[in-house]
């Protein structure tokens, strides 16, 4: 690995400089940022909570397997359509959004190749519980997921030879296949059986599903929160970062949405593909990190991953209540219409009272 390229940023003398902003006990000082070592009981939790969320988000994929029929989902697979304006977004927009914004920034090389790993990662399996709230298609939102994370094995390492040559060898960015071959894994396996247990019982299926995306939506929740618990140390980052990973999901959700309208989608499948480009997987992210970058380094470039993962969560919410009071308003507005013709039919007709009918009616 070739971190020493990486760590040349971080001199002994910008140390000296930054000593007296930051804690005695602060591993990484850079101007405004400053990051404090990871104590044992945080390593301990984070291993405890790893395997625990690991468990439940399996159930929560299994729930969400509930939701999509057999047909539709391989109608996309020999159809993809819609898969490949996914893929044109995931590994087309989401990259080019991520070099754009760290040269329009000009932030520093350690913290731009954390940015371009991030738009290089596929899509997490959160999008799939959004995506299920805001009434999107289930069937394009897993097969998305599932080609997604299959064909990062191949298109993270082109995107990130193509866009990080200005800042590191990407010799010096160790991709995880073993992780991305699990995640792979983990997200097939009980959507599989998901899928089965819609096709065999569906009665049954439906009542797994309504548990599933409740426990799915507070699953995020608790991700990003744990997450915030873990790396309390990384929070003071420097505004850049912060201003970066605000613009970076809403700018893939909306390209998304609009790359998707272009192509002709309809519009749930717009949301879903909306939701499948701005919602990365933040995980895949942090394990890249850490096995690309040095101990001292690790905490500092857990700051991005983290403050994505919180304002992709955060737009994702703006998104679902925006469409609940949307789709609130047409649904009133629909009933008041419905309530107004059958007013309108119960009256009686010309005919019957003996008014005049136009020979232009008859």
């Amino acid at each position: 690995m070739q971190t020493n390229f990486l760590s040349q940023q971080f001199n002994a003398g910008s140390l000296a400089e930054n000593s007296t902003a930051c804690p005695a006990n602060a591993t990484i000082c850079d101007g405004t940022s400053c990051v404090l070592p990871e104590d044992n009981f945080n390593r301990t939790l984070s291993v405890v909570l790893s395997t625990v969320l690991t468990v439940m988000l399996a159930l929560v994929m299994f729930s969400m397997g509930c939701n999509v029929e057999l047909k539709n989902f391989l109608c996309h697979i020999k159809r993809p359509w819609g898969i490949f304006v996914g893929f044109l977004c995931q590994f087309g927009i989401m990259p080019l959004t991520a070099f754009l914004l760290s040269l329009a920034f000009n932030i520093l090389p350690i913290q731009a190749v954390v940015v371009m790993i991030m738009g290089c990662c596929p899509g997490g399996t959160a999008s799939n519980v959004i995506a299920y709230w805001v009434d999107g298609d289930m069937d394009l939102s897993i097969s998305m997921t599932t080609c997604s994370t299959l064909l990062a094995m191949g298109m993270m390492p082109l995107c990130l030879f193509i866009y990080t040559k200005m800042w590191t060898d990407a010799d010096a960015i160790v991709l995880p296949y073993d992780s991305i071959g699990l995640s792979l894994v983990a997200l097939v396996i009980p959507v599989s059986f998901g899928i089965f247990v819609n096709h065999k019982w569906p009665s049954k299926a439906k009542i797994i599903l309504k548990v599933g995306s409740i426990v799915g939506a507070v699953l995020i929740v608790l991700i990003a929160v744990v997450g915030g618990i873990l790396y309390k140390g990384s929070w003071i980052i420097s505004p850049k970062l912060w201003i970066i990973g605000t613009i970076f999901p809403a700018a893939g959700y909306s390209l998304g949405f609009l790359l998707a309208r272009i192509a002709g989608l309809s519009w749930h499948r717009c949301r879903t593909v909306s939701l499948e480009t701005g919602m990365q997987n933040t995980q895949l992210c942090s394990t890249i990190v850490q096995l690309s970058f040095t101990p001292e380094q690790l905490e500092l470039m857990f700051t991005f991953p983290l403050v994505y993962s919180i304002f992709q969560l955060l737009f994702a919410l703006l998104i679902l209540g925006g469409y609940r009071l949307y789709r609130r308003h047409r649904v009133k507005t629909k009933t008041d219409v419905e309530k107004t013709a059958q007013e309108e039919d119960s009256k009686p007709s010309a005919n019957i009272n003996g008014g005049y009918i136009s020979d232009e009616i008859k």
